[in-house]
C-alpha cells in the first residue's frame, strides 16, 4: 500500500479527523507525524501552560494510535525540512493536515503547500477545527463581520446540517523503520530536577481524547441544564471547561454539536443549549477576527485607541495583579484560579482583565501576555478578542467604556463566597457580607484575615473615575461596521 504523511498539529484526536479519515479514504497507510517547531509560530509560541499540556495530549494520542495498531513519529525542526525527509523515507504519495488559522501559521502552511506541490506531491488541507470558516461568512457588502449578532446569525445556519465522523477502529502501521522522537526530548515539561510547577493542573484535567470525550458526557449530564443561569457562577460547576480541550483539538466543535442536537432534549433545556451553541459562536467569531484582521494580537482593533492614555506600566502593580495580591477579593481569587489550575472562569476573565486594563488602566497587552503563558487553554484568537473586548478596542465593544465592578460582581455571582473561600483561604473566616470589600471593615479584617492585604491597591472609586474621564476622550465614530 502507499503511504501518506498525516501531520499533526492542534488536532490531536482520532474521531472526526478530516486528514486522518482522507489519508484513509484514499487507501493509504497513514503516517501520524508531530513535527515541534514552535519558533514557527513566532511570536506566539505556545507558552509554559501551554506547552506541558501538549506534552500529556501527544502521550495520549500516542497511546490511541498505539492501540489501533498504529503510532507517532515525533520529530523536531524546520516543518518543511522534516516534512521533505518523511516523504523521502517512507516514499509517500500524499501529505494532509487540518488548518489553522493564526497568521505564522498560515503563511508557514501556504509557504510548505506550494512548496511540496510544485514537486508532484498531492498536498491537501482541511477543516477540522471550526463550524464555519472564515471566509465562508460575509456581510452583504462581501465583507468581515465586526460583531458578533450579525456575524453568529449567518453562520449558526450551518448547524442542522453539522456532522462527525467517528475514529477509526483499527489503522495500519506506519514503515517500521520510521525513527522519532521520544516526548521527552522536546522538553515541553518541567524537568525532572526543577520544581514541578505545574503538578496541580493534573488534579482538574485530563489532557487527550478521552479526557475531552468524558468531561463532554459530564457536561451534558449537568452543567448543560441550567448553564444559561449558572454559567456566570465561579463558584459552582457551571460551564463545560472543554476550552483547552478544543483549542488542541482533542474535540471537534462538531462533535459538540451533533452531540448536543442528538440529546432527546426537554423543552426546558432549550435555552440553556441554544446559549451553550452562541458560547462555540463567540469562538468562531474570534477565529473570523484574527483571520481577517492578523494585526490584533498586537494592535487595537479599533484604530481610535491608537492614542489612548493608558497608564506607565507600573512592575509593582502588574505583579500584584499576576499573583493575586491587589487586595480585591474576586480578582486575586481569579489570577490564583489561574495559576493554580492554569484556567480561570469566563465570568471572572471579564472582571480581571477590566481590573487590570480599567482601575490600572494599564495597556491590555500586558493582560494578554501574561494568560498566553499561565492558561492552558491559551488560543490566539480567543486570548485577543477576550482582552480586546474587555478593554474597549476591539470588536463588538459597545459599551468601550464598561467597567466591571469587582464588588458588585461579587455580589451577583459569588454572594455566598463559595468561588473566593476556595482560591482566599485566608478569607474563610470572614462573613458573606464583608467577602465582596474586606477593606471596609478594618476591624474584622485585623482580627480575621490579618494575612490579607488591608487596602486595594488602587482605590477603585477613583480609578474608575479616571478610566471614564480617559475613555471620554475617545469619540465614537457612529455604529460599529457590520
Amino acid at each position: 500500500m502507499s503511504n501518506a504523511i498525516v501531520w499533526f498539529r492542534r488536532d490531536l484526536r482520532l474521531a472526526d479527523n478530516p486528514a486522518l479519515q482522507a489519508a484513509l479514504d484514499a487507501g493509504h497507510v497513514p503516517v501520524p507525524v508531530y513535527i515541534h517547531a514552535p519558533e514557527e509560530e513566532a511570536p506566539w509560541a505556545p507558552g509554559a501552560a501551554s506547552r506541558a499540556w501538549l506534552h500529556r495530549s501527544l502521550q495520549a494520542l500516542d497511546a490511541d494510535l498505539r492501540a489501533r495498531g498504529s503510532r507517532l513519529v515525533v520529530r523536531r525542526g524546520d516543518s518543511l525540512a522534516e516534512l521533505e525527509k518523511l516523504i523521502s523515507e517512507t516514499r509517500a504519495e500524499a501529505l494532509h493536515w487540518n488548518r489553522l488559522y493564526e497568521p505564522a501559521s498560515i503563511a508557514r502552511d501556504t509557504r510548505i503547500k506550494q512548496g511540496l506541490k510544485s514537486r508532484g506531491l498531492e498536498v491537501q488541507s482541511h477543516n477540522a477545527a471550526l463550524l464555519v470558516e472564515p471566509w465562508t461568512v460575509q456581510t452583504g457588502q462581501g465583507g468581515p463581520y465586526r460583531v458578533f449578532t450579525p456575524f453568529w446569525k449567518n453562520a449558526r445556519q450551518v448547524l442542522e446540517s453539522v456532522r462527525a465522523a467517528p475514529p477509526p477502529e483499527r489503522l495500519p502501521d506506519p514503515p517500521a523503520t520510521l525513527a522519532g522522537l521520544d516526548l521527552k526530548d522536546l522538553a515541553l515539561s518541567p524537568p525532572a530536577h526543577e520544581p514541578a510547577w505545574d503538578a496541580g493542573f493534573w488534579k482538574h484535567w485530563t489532557p487527550g481524547e478521552s479526557g475531552a470525550l468524558e468531561l463532554l458526557d459530564v457536561f451534558l449530564d449537568g452543567a448543560l441544564h441550567g448553564y444559561r443561569r449558572q454559567r456566570d457562577m465561579p463558584g459552582r460547576v457551571g460551564t463545560s471547561r472543554l476550552s483547552p480541550h478544543l483549542h488542541f483539538g482533542e474535540i471537534s466543535p462538531r462533535t459538540l454539536v451533533a452531540a448536543l442536537q442528538a440529546g432527546d432534549w426537554p423543552a426546558a433545556i432549550r435555552p440553556d443549549l441554544d446559549h451553550y451553541l452562541s458560547e462555540l459562536g463567540w469562538r468562531e467569531f474570534s477565529h473570523h477576527l484574527i483571520f481577517h484582521f492578523p494585526d490584533t494580537p498586537t494592535d487595537n482593533l479599533n484604530p481610535k485607541f491608537g492614542d489612548f492614555p493608558w497608564a506607565d506600566p507600573d512592575p509593582a502593580l502588574l505583579q500584584a495583579w499576576q499573583q493575586g495580591r491587589t487586595g480585591v477579593p474576586m480578582v486575586d481569587a481569579g489570577m490564583r484560579e489561574l495559576w493554580a489550575t492554569g484556567w480561570m472562569h469566563n465570568r471572572v476573565r471579564m472582571v480581571v482583565a477590566s481590573f487590570l486594563t480599567k482601575n490600572l488602566r494599564m495597556h491590555w497587552r500586558h493582560g494578554a501576555d501574561w494568560f498566553w503563558d499561565t492558561l492552558v487553554d491559551a488560543d490566539l484568537a480567543n486570548n485577543t478578542q477576550g482582552w480586546q473586548w474587555t478593554a474597549g478596542t476591539g470588536a463588538d465593544a459597545a459599551p468601550y467604556f464598561r467597567i466591571f465592578s469587582p464588588v458588585s460582581q461579587t455580589q451577583r455571582f459569588d454572594a455566598e463566597g463559595a468561588y473566593l473561600r476556595r482560591w482566599l483561604p485566608e478569607l474563610a473566616k470572614l462573613p458573606d457580607a464583608a467577602l465582596a470589600a474586606p477593606w471596609e471593615q478594618p476591624g474584622l479584617m485585623r482580627e480575621k484575615a490579618p494575612d490579607y492585604p488591608r487596602q486595594p491597591v488602587v482605590d477603585l472609586r477613583a480609578s474608575r473615575e479616571a478610566a471614564l474621564a480617559a475613555y471620554a476622550s475617545v469619540r465614537a465614530d457612529g455604529p460599529a461596521r457590520r
